[in-house]
């Protein structure tokens, strides 16, 4: 009777056991469901934060827009501040954009200071930058604010810096936009086994290097039809130079990329030259756009919104794209991983308050833009010139810099080879 009790005792506690190690089993399931669950909650939570962001940028952009042209009229409170001057007049035109400006630079620089370097979706800095809105909007509200108590002479300052900022932004906009372009023709032109794939993207190649031909045609018959538009001839000419040197340099044995990229690249390339020549003042005699009164008519209302939106886009579209300015690629993210750098983010959209100050008053510290105008004159051109022609630059030194490193490489390889053969028997 005593061993059939101790083996009863026995097949009990292993029964108990077993139980117990699939409770536990089955809690710490649980446990990692709920964590799953939870960390995909904050992920959502966390891309769709960035249209919030987005949503402020406008707001803040069409405040610039409204102090510029209608706020001497409509805020004479800010007559009354010493340091707007006599009538107000340094806290609206070019001044009042860059003082809204500079607001939209700190807010979204404090926001990249307390969010850099955040790995993990539950650390403290990943709340504030999901959550906390009521405090944010008083520090939006403050930061808006206290560069209209600031001296014109500071703010003339940060105008200064602002354009440095501008052109950072430009070129970070730029990479993003290539490396967009790469990933592209990679997707589109992959290998031979996507074949549907492939047909697709020569006829999208196709598509882009029309429409880039179609437009380098209309640029010469509506801005470069009389011999006198000399320079509007130069900037159209060397874009179609352009144009074709990256396709002889995309099709070359050596490089071999395809003709899918060159051919995006074309048509980004064209639309720059025609942004341009369309941000010459409208008084030139090569200039066919028509002057505009003071209120301008539904055409110049409509493309300035369109521009506003093209600015908040394309400051949104960079700042999210952060894995095209990392060096290691490569990197195994957790499920806890933050979606996008915080960091970046904001650091993005605190160049974009001084991309859009810039554009906003014409890349001009000292002339105001008339009304419903952005982007006008001939440092706008110039600016827009110049980047179409960086934006080239760093096309072409990407497709020939692998064939360039490749002899290097050869060199390095070589005498390692000669040293095994020369071991061997």
């Amino acid at each position: 009777m005593s061993r059939s009790a101790e083996a009863i005792e026995d097949g009990a506690l292993h029964i108990r056991s077993s139980n117990s190690e699939i409770v536990h089993h089955e809690e710490a399931t649980g446990s990692s469901e709920r964590k799953s669950v939870n960390c995909s909650a904050e992920k959502k939570k966390s891309l769709q934060v960035r249209y919030f962001y987005g949503i402020i940028f406008l707001i803040i952009n069409l405040i610039a827009w409204f102090i510029r042209d209608y706020g001497q009229k409509v805020l004479p409170q800010l007559h009354y501040l010493k340091s707007c001057g006599a009538g107000g007049r340094e806290c609206f035109h070019t001044l009042g954009v860059l003082r809204v400006s500079l607001g939209c630079f700190i807010f979204f620089f404090l926001m990249f200071l307390c969010t850099c370097y955040t790995q993990k979706l539950y650390e403290a800095r990943s709340k504030w930058h999901t959550g906390w809105w009521t405090l944010k909007f008083i520090l939006l509200i403050i930061s808006i604010a206290v560069p209209f108590f600031f001296n014109s002479v500071y703010i003339h300052l940060y105008g200064e810096l602002a354009r440095v900022g501008a052109g950072i932004f430009l070129a970070l906009q730029l990479v993003s936009v290539i490396e967009f372009i790469a990933w592209w023709n990679n997707y589109w032109m992959l290998d031979q086994e996507r074949k549907q794939s492939c047909s697709l993207g020569l006829f999208m190649s196709k598509v882009f290097y029309i429409a880039s031909a179609m437009g380098i045609v209309l640029m010469y018959y509506l801005y470069a039809s009389k011999l006198a538009c000399a320079l509007n001839i130069f900037f159209i000419t060397w874009t179609a130079i352009l144009l074709m040197v990256m396709m002889a340099i995309s099709l070359h044995s050596m490089v071999n990329r395809g003709v899918l990229s060159s051919g995006i690249m074309a048509a980004y390339l064209v639309f720059l030259c025609w942004s341009a020549i369309r941000s010459e003042p409208a008084n030139e005699k090569c200039n066919v756009q028509k002057q505009v009164n003071g209120n301008g008519d539904w055409t110049t209302i409509l493309g300035f919104l369109l521009a506003i939106c093209a600015i908040v886009m394309a400051t949104f579209s960079t700042g999210i794209d952060s894995q095209s300015f990392q060096f290691r690629k490569d990197k195994v993210h957790l499920e806890d991983d933050i979606p996008y750098k915080y960091g970046f983010f904001h650091l993005i959209f605190s160049l974009g308050a001084m991309y859009f100050g810039m554009l906003f008053i014409s890349w001009n510290l000292e002339n105001s833009a008339r009304k419903w105008s952005i982007d006008v004159g001939w440092a706008s051109t110039w600016v827009k010139v110049v980047n179409e022609w960086f934006a080239a630059s760093i096309y072409l030194w990407k497709l020939i810099s692998p064939v360039v490193r490749q002899p290097k490489v050869m060199d390095h390889q070589e005498p390692m080879q000669q040293r095994d053969d020369s071991v061997q028997p």
